[in-house]
């Protein structure tokens, strides 16, 4: 084979994986997905969607309700979809991850709770750890078990009633962003109550008690739930190659 040849062959490849490397298909065993879209990068509130997958297709799941998200907007965020061009989340930015993140358990504060989900009920030694360079980064954690010292520093008490005052965390589902716990990439991200209507919050996304509860008993485990944020632009720009669903947005 000539040079010219072996050129273009190698050419056509990295063409081909870079197109590869843009679709982003939701997992085939996800049955239930939630999607919040945003007017724009900044923007700090939006409206909140849910999906019943049938057959190849996704079906309106019947709740839809406007959602509070980071104080900055949102950045991407690692998670299930491919590396995206453009703002990075980073610890601390005020911004709530962007892309297709796997839905973990559900927290709070009561010992029981209505869910498909796995629950997992907090107490005051419960801390998510935002402190960078920490070994049980973007983890939850009780101090009872790996030690006060291991939870210094850190400002998600998941007791929130308990350390700050509040019941912002009463109900609550966890959001697998940052899976890796990379350093810096951004840690504790949730889905939880709200403080007020368009109050936006540090990188989550906010939402009131009835429609948290709506979701809450409506998430099943067993349909490997995923959740997907994303701005306006970007959604109409992902939608085919990402198979998100086809709505009409408000």
């Amino acid at each position: 084979m000539s040079s010219k040849n072996t050129l273009f062959s190698i050419l056509t490849l990295c063409l081909l994986m870079a197109a590869f490397s843009c679709r982003a298909q939701v997992p085939a065993a996800s049955r239930q997905l939630l999607l919040t879209i945003t007017d724009s990068w900044d923007a700090t509130t939006g409206q909140l969607y849910t999906f019943q997958r049938e057959g190849d297709g996704w079906q309106v799941a019947g709740i839809s309700a406007p959602v509070n998200v980071g104080r900055a907007g949102l950045a991407w965020g690692l998670g299930l979809h491919p590396a995206q061009a453009g703002l990075q989340k980073r610890e601390g930015d005020g911004r709530a991850p962007a892309g297709i993140f796997a839905l973990g358990g559900a927290f709070g504060y009561l010992p029981t709770l209505k869910t498909g989900l796995n629950y997992r009920p907090m107490n005051a030694g419960h801390f998510c750890v935002d402190v960078v360079g920490s070994p049980y980064y973007n983890q939850t954690v009780d101090a009872a078990e790996v030690g006060e010292a291991a939870v210094a520093g850190s400002s998600e008490g998941m007791r929130r009633d308990i350390h700050y005052g509040d019941q912002l965390y009463r109900e609550g589902i966890f959001v697998e962003h940052n899976p890796g716990n990379r350093a810096g990439a951004g840690s504790c991200i949730f889905m939880h109550l709200q403080s007020g209507a368009g109050v936006p919050t540090a990188g989550c996304t906010s939402m009131t008690a009835p429609v948290m509860d709506r979701l809450l008993a409506w998430l099943d485990k067993k349909q490997q739930p995923v959740y997907v944020a994303l701005p306006r632009a970007e959604y109409l720009r992902l939608r085919e190659d990402w198979e998100l669903p086809d709505i009409e947005l408000k």
